[in-house]
């Protein structure tokens, strides 16, 4: 019986199969040179990487990085058969996308408690002490030995100022990378990371992926180099383009770009912090330090943790880094400690907000003095008025800060500021601004006080004043349902991500409908009208034909949206998104939160026993 050729399906000899014919034999030759040729470029490119972005030893100089990522890129589209989706080309190129897609989290990627006090620390270490059984401190200097001492060992970390971001890797190729979100669900940025260099497309140990990694995520921070920014900056200033508020929002900006041209252009690092869902070898590891330096052997760029085995080694390692931070290429604004044992740290669980088994100490925020101009009075959702000082233009921790928050009117009584002076204004956080006190010996005699409004400074309308146990003022709020200022802060809210979600209606185009048409737009139920006026949203300035049917098809999408979401979107005071998602749960429908027990509406003033036999968590932080 004949064999067949599998590719060209006719009969073959014995002779034919055994000597091919020289053009054959050629074909394959110059076939196998240019697979050759292909693999040796994608090594040494992910060599290159790894050690400019894991090692800080580079050996390509970027003009030769170039060349060799060309080349590469012509040898590929020559040779598609050779197509590697871990390839170094991986990271240039793409469409632009029109949405990112929201992905849930494996893990979820909780936020950490801040500390800015020595004291702060070592209550916490005290805590999961208890927490742990261990009432005293270990006696052994080895921090993991058990039998000399507790076990009890702590990791410190820098706290980046970047964007918290979720690899995921399986069997060591990277398949998807997510923002953090609300915690529980992100969106899919897989493209624009790619755009990352720092980033390994490909988990490698010498080259090779090492077997048995089913599944690793690497949680850590992407974030844009001080100088970058500031070139990023400079361009944006020489263009007329308002300059970026800090490299923080640059890099969210950057990411949630949806062409990720804008994260290749912007040079983009990034540095691992932690894991979240692992299967397969790394699952061995048990401690923080440790799957931190076996990540970094696959090429991924860490912070190599510093140990501690007690509070004092802790804020000793606390204080000595602040030193250092200033020389970093990128912002730090603290440190993160954690317990570095894994178990324990599965031991001490989590709030429904944020780990137990870390903290992140914060350092003090940068100081300058400026001169207070003016004070405005705005109004936010819920009626309340918040005085907010306009002063002459001054640089914090690398931004111009001309606005800053003067929290509420008993503060600005207390601490006796007043226009005309010089105020100390620091960033809160190095994010928010806000005027601490006045520089009085510096007071014109012209300074004159600050008069909290007496009604609404938008509608006129009546002001309730709360205050503290003290008799201070805490809050001046408007309690007009109908202000206009509310409204219009209640819309801009009901409309965001993580409200009702509606495409196309953000502020400007609110602000737009409402101050330039007669389209009304004065409570939520107006905004599932504006079907309705579809010819008279296409009038109006920069709203096309495209722009009003992404709109619509918004607001046609967010009736789908659910209680929880609805509750929450409403800008009640004390029913943020916990709150809205519990009370959804426990009345799915309209009619079943009509018929709730009034007490239940209200699950922040319960007592314990109360909230448990409603159903609610016992602790109020948990509501």
């Amino acid at each position: 019986m004949p064999r067949y050729d599998t590719d060209l399906d006719h009969p073959v000899t014995s002779d034919a199969r055994t000597v091919p014919p020289p053009s054959s034999r050629n074909q394959s030759a110059s076939t196998d040179r240019v697979r050759e040729q292909i693999e040796s470029l994608r090594r040494e490119l992910d060599r290159a990487n790894r050690a400019y972005y894991a090692d800080a030893k580079p050996f390509l100089t970027d003009r030769e990085y170039d060349e060799k990522l060309q080349r590469l890129a012509a040898l590929e589209a020559e040779h598609p058969e050779f197509d590697d989706p871990a390839s170094p080309t991986q990271r240039v190129g793409g469409e632009p996308v029109k949405k990112f897609k929201a992905v849930r989290h494996s893990v979820p990627m909780l936020s950490i408690d801040n500390t800015y006090d020595d004291d702060e620390v070592r209550a916490w270490v005290q805590r999961v002490r208890r927490a742990l059984g261990q009432t005293g401190q270990g006696k052994s200097d080895s921090l993991f030995d058990a039998e000399a001492g507790s076990g009890l060992g702590f990791a410190c970390d820098p706290k980046i100022d970047g964007v918290a971001i979720s690899l995921r890797y399986e069997n060591g190729i990277l398949t998807q990378a997510l923002t953090r979100g609300n915690g529980v669900e992100g969106d899919d940025i897989t493209n624009n990371i790619k755009r990352i260099r720092a980033i390994p497309l490909r988990l490698t140990d010498n080259g090779e992926t090492p077997k048995h990694l089913e599944v690793v995520e690497i949680r850590g921070e992407a974030y844009i180099p001080t100088e970058e920014f500031l070139r990023i900056n400079e361009e944006r200033e020489a263009a007329d383009e308002e300059p970026f508020m800090n490299p923080r929002n640059a890099c969210a900006g950057t990411l949630k770009s949806l062409d990720p041209k804008w994260v290749e252009e912007r040079k983009l690092g990034f540095v691992a912090h932690g894991r979240g869902e692992v299967r397969g070898s790394l699952a061995e590891v048990s401690t923080h330090s440790e799957f931190m330096q076996r990540i970094r052997a696959l090429g991924v760029p860490i912070s190599t943790p510093r140990l501690a085995s007690d509070e004092d080694a802790i804020l000793k390692i606390i204080k000595a880094f602040h030193t250092e931070a200033a020389s970093l290429p990128f912002a730090v604004d603290g440190m993160v400690v954690r317990v570095d044992d894994f178990a324990m740290q599965e031991t001490l669980g989590a709030t429904s907000r944020s780990p137990r088994w870390c903290i992140a100490f914060k350092y003090p925020a940068e100081r300058q003095q400026t001169k207070l101009i003016r004070v405005e009075h705005q109004v936010g959702k819920t009626g309340k008025i918040t005085p907010r000082a306009i002063m002459e233009p001054v640089l914090i921790a690398g931004t111009i800060v001309q606005h800053a928050s003067l929290h509420n009117y008993g503060q600005i009584r207390k601490r006796d500021i007043r226009t005309g002076d010089t105020v100390i204004v620091e960033k809160a956080g190095e994010i928010i601004p806000q005027v601490l006190e006045p520089v009085l010996e510096l007071r014109p005699k012209n300074a004159k006080k600050i008069v909290a409004p007496e009604t609404c400074p938008v509608c006129s309308g009546p002001v309730e004043i709360e205050h503290d146990s003290e008799d201070a003022e805490t809050t001046r709020r408007c309690i007009n349902p109908e202000c206009p200022a509310q409204m219009r802060e209640k819309l801009i809210w009901f409309v965001g991500r993580r409200q009702m979600d509606i495409d196309g209606l953000g502020e400007q185009t609110i602000d737009l409908i409402r101050e330039q048409s007669d389209i009304p737009l004065n409570h939520f139920a107006d905004i599932f009208h504006l079907h309705k006026h579809r010819d008279a949203l296409l009038q109006l300035e920069r709203m096309g034909e495209k722009k009003v049917e992404n709109l619509l098809h918004g607001i046609e999408d967010a009736k789908g949206r659910g209680m929880a979401r609805v509750l929450a979107g409403l800008g009640m005071r004390h029913v943020g998104e916990t709150t809205a998602k519990m009370l959804a749960r426990l009345y799915p429908s309209i009619d079943a939160l009509l018929e709730a027990e009034e007490p239940a509406l209200r699950p922040k003033t319960l007592s314990k026993d109360e909230a448990v036999r409603l159903g609610f968590p016992a602790e109020v932080k948990d509501r």
